[in-house]
């Protein structure tokens, strides 16, 4: 983890407007985005707990806060959850969230999960892989499509949800969100049945190759970005919590490293900084403000209380 939070901003002032190009995009941390698209407010993920565990006293920290709390977010129009795992489907967030009252989207399962926490049914819709739904008073379609991953909170309800990634169509613009996945050539059919995607956003952290094929990493996010068809791509699911074993800063810089060499369009703001796609020329690497101070001081590395080769979510058999 880095020895310091990494440089942040609040986008309070940016979202009291409206996106001038209609899409814009603001990254929290990890997989929480909140897209705003074509007048339609979508939170991604949402997770603002200090420890993404069963437990308050054990399991991966976070080292980065959350640029703004829940209750300085503006009205939502939807939130969507991909799949059960404590990193992306969080327990005090979604009570948080509830006072909102906006509807929840998510995998097929999750959604008992969401009412037995006293989300209203009513305010649940879950969706299998290719099923959609529209927002209501919004011209706003929310597909869930495949990911390669797993599901669970516990040793015995693996794989008993569905994972999804997502893919959310307004009359102008289009984007897409894979929470956790593998590289899976299902992406060609993706970019064919709902693409092409203005914004897409990809995991790009917490993978190792002893894992399997359940992360993509930033090499293979590159693979997905080709397959779905391009668009400009901002990577997700990294700089917040230390749930590998590569080093915090390894996905931003691989990513510096051969994404201009491939024409990719890559957005890499900072913590709470609202960005339209269509506008961001050029790239601030401006993780390096913590990762240099490392390079010239090194500490000792922080004691770990979770299990350095255990992905999130994935139960010990």
């Amino acid at each position: 983890m880095p020895i310091a939070p990494l440089p942040s901003v609040s986008p309070l002032g940016v979202w009291a407007n409206p996106a001038e190009t209609g899409l814009r995009a603001t990254w929290l941390g990890h997989s929480t985005l909140l897209l705003e698209m074509d007048g339609v407010r979508v939170l991604t993920d949402p997770v603002w707990s200090r420890r993404v565990s069963p437990s308050r006293f054990v399991g991966p920290k976070r080292f980065q806060p959350v640029p703004v709390p829940i209750s300085q977010l503006p009205p939502l129009d939807a939130v969507i959850i991909s799949h059960d795992h404590y990193d992306h489907l969080d327990y005090p967030s979604i009570v948080e969230l509830i006072r909102h009252e906006v509807p929840f989207y998510t995998s097929l399962g999750v959604g008992a999960h969401l009412e037995a926490w006293g989300v209203p049914p009513e305010r649940i819709t879950e969706l299998d892989w290719w099923e959609s739904a529209e927002l209501p008073n919004a011209d706003f379609r929310i597909t869930a499509a495949p990911s390669q991953h797993f599901s669970g909170r516990a040793a015995a309800d693996r794989n008993r949800t569905l994972w999804s990634s997502f893919a959310l169509r307004g009359p102008r613009h289009s984007a897409f969100f894979s929470g956790d996945t593998g590289l899976t050539a299902e992406y060609e059919e993706i970019a064919r049945r709902l693409g092409p995607f203005d914004l897409v956003m990809l995991e790009v952290g917490a993978f190792h190759p002893s894992w399997g094929h359940i992360h993509l990493g930033p090499d293979n996010a590159l693979r997905a970005l080709k397959l779905l068809g391009g668009g400009s791509f901002l990577p997700v699911h990294w700089g917040t919590f230390d749930l590998a074993i590569h080093s915090w800063d390894q996905p931003a810089e691989r990513l510096v490293e051969i994404a201009p060499s491939l024409g990719t369009h890559l957005l890499m703001p900072r913590l709470g900084a609202p960005i339209e796609p269509s506008r961001v020329e050029g790239l601030e690497t401006w993780w390096r403000t913590i990762s240099v101070l490392e390079r010239r001081e090194p500490v000792e590395p922080a004691e770990r209380d979770h299990a350095p080769l255990m992905p999130i979510g994935d139960p010990i058999d």
